[in-house]
């Protein structure tokens, strides 16, 4: 799939703790998580409650602050959107080269102390270890992904100054790019209601050349960018990091008001469509209120009442529910407006957190095909969290199985269901209720631990019947055991003994 598909999404470790009233206590509900999201597919989401699932969909969101690690964009590019951390990376570049050069001195260091160690030893140590791994490896990633091969030069002021330039016309255009919506949104009113709407078209125009001048300039700054660039393209220590640009952008660094751009991109339906819909507000109000919220429209008017009309109509609701309130909706019908909500402003990427997980099950299959015709309709990209493993194969073309805040498999669904590889996935697998007298269920014995306090090394071999002294003490290492098949085991089913 990698080779078809574009990501649009690309975690990398990241870390979702909670602090506790005790002070240095966490909850630890996300814990190191590492996957690839490629546009248009259904990349569902499973695991036990409590293994930390919804959480990870929120966080990707940043509806929670993640406490560590990545979690790139590229649905925009660093040009479109010109976060406030492109800037200061650049302003602050030769310091944080030597943090770089700091970072990886204590990362040679321990693993020269860590490699004159008995095996004994080595476990108690290999966390440390990969803690400094990470800080250099970060360091590196937050500089590189920006200059690229720049970082490598001495002589920086020239290159600092021709970014700084392109980070200002970047930012002024985004900043154009939202006043004409909004001068759109007036033109489209005007127009509508049959009014005199020259004055909002001259405007449109007016604030369309300035982006045109400004698309100029920066492919002009672009240029000499690479121009600076060019007399080092023989360099090996220069191509090395120019390897590592990456155009994406960190949502985890965002400020609040840059995440906010974001938000029609990036949407979400909760679990529960009772409480997630407010009572007080019709459902046209519900379904308009991010319209208008995101520039779309600028009042509730009637151009405003069609859309909405259009989009319940998409959803399966009916004209006349325009005007209800969500008390008066059974379940099904409550869940189809959260999906109104959501859609109504043409998002790229969609949490289904639990999305029918509250739903009778004759409900459930009409929501899933409801989403499944959406998706196809408006080339959407799903993360589709549920504990029903019945449901993830039936909607979801990739399948990745959660415990205890970690990923400990990822594969295509219909490999998932084939050849599991992880134990955890397998017992899953095994308890699925069905219809075949001859299948015994087998329930997956003992308590997930606590989130608070782990178990050290592989965090399921409390529960697992092949645990051995290494899953006791060694985390083990997320590997592609077949294409696109990833695990996280020391003892995975069907290797070689």
């Amino acid at each position: 799939m990698s080779d078809e598909k574009k990501v649009l999404l690309r975690i990398s470790n990241l870390k979702q703790y909670f602090p506790l009233k005790k002070r240095g206590l966490y909850v630890k509900a996300n814990d190191g998580i590492t996957l690839d999201i490629y546009e248009g597919e259904v990349f569902g989401l499973v695991g036990e409650s409590g293994c930390g699932k919804s959480t990870l969909g929120r966080t990707i969101l940043q509806l929670y602050k993640q406490t560590d690690g990545r979690t790139m964009y590229y649905g925009k590019t660093l040009d479109d959107l010109a976060p406030k951390y492109m800037l200061d990376t650049v302003k602050n570049l030769e310091k944080k080269i030597a943090e770089i050069g700091e970072k990886e001195k204590k990362r040679d260091e321990l693993q020269a102390h860590y490699d004159k160690l008995s095996e004994k030893e080595q476990f108690e140590k290999h966390a440390e270890l990969d803690a400094a791994k990470k800080a250099a490896s970060d360091a590196l990633l937050d500089v590189a992904n920006i200059v690229g091969g720049f970082m490598a030069l001495k002589d920086l002021s020239r290159v600092k100054a021709a970014y700084e330039a392109n980070y200002s016309l970047a930012r002024k255009r985004r900043d154009l790019r939202v006043e004409r919506a909004r001068a759109q949104v007036e033109h489209d009113d005007a127009a509508f209601e049959n009014r005199n709407a020259s004055a909002q078209e001259e405007k449109v125009k007016s604030i369309d050349k300035q982006i045109a001048d400004l698309d100029r300039e920066i492919d002009a700054s672009v240029k000499a960018i690479d121009a600076l660039r060019q007399p080092h393209m023989n360099d090996p220590e220069f191509q090395k990091f120019e390897a590592m640009r990456d155009e994406g952008v960190d949502l985890a660094r965002l400020t609040y008001n840059e995440i906010r751009l974001l938000r029609q991109d990036l949407q979400i339906i909760f679990q529960d469509p009772y409480s997630s819909l407010n009572p007080r507000m019709t459902v046209g109000q519900i379904i308009g209120e991010g319209l208008i919220a995101h520039n779309i429209f600028r009042k509730n008017n009637d151009r405003m009442k069609e859309y909405i009309l259009k989009v319940m109509d998409d959803c399966g609701l009916q004209g006349y529910f325009l005007h209800r309130f969500p008390y008066q909706f059974s379940g099904g019908q409550r869940q189809r407006i959260s999906i109104a909500r959501a859609l109504a402003v043409k998002p790229k990427f969609v949490v289904c957190d639990e999305a029918v997980s509250a739903l009778d099950v004759s409900v459930q299959s009409q929501i899933i095909n409801l989403l499944q015709d959406l998706r196809e309709q408006q080339d959407l990209t799903y993360l589709f969290i549920t504990h029903d493993l019945s449901v993830v194969k039936y909607i979801s073309d990739r399948i990745g199985v959660m415990y205890l805040g970690n990923m400990v498999e990822l594969a295509a669904s219909d490999e998932i269901f084939r050849a599991p590889a992880h134990p955890y996935t397998r017992a899953l697998l095994d308890s699925i209720p069905t219809t075949e007298e001859k299948k015994e269920i087998k329930v997956l014995e003992g308590d997930i631990p606590s989130p608070v306090n782990p178990p050290s090394g592989c965090k399921f071999h409390t529960r697992c019947k092949y645990c051995t002294e290494i899953c006791e003490h060694v985390t083990p290492a997320w590997e592609e055991i077949a294409p696109d098949h990833f695990v996280a085991c020391h003892h995975r089913l069907g290797a070689e003994s």
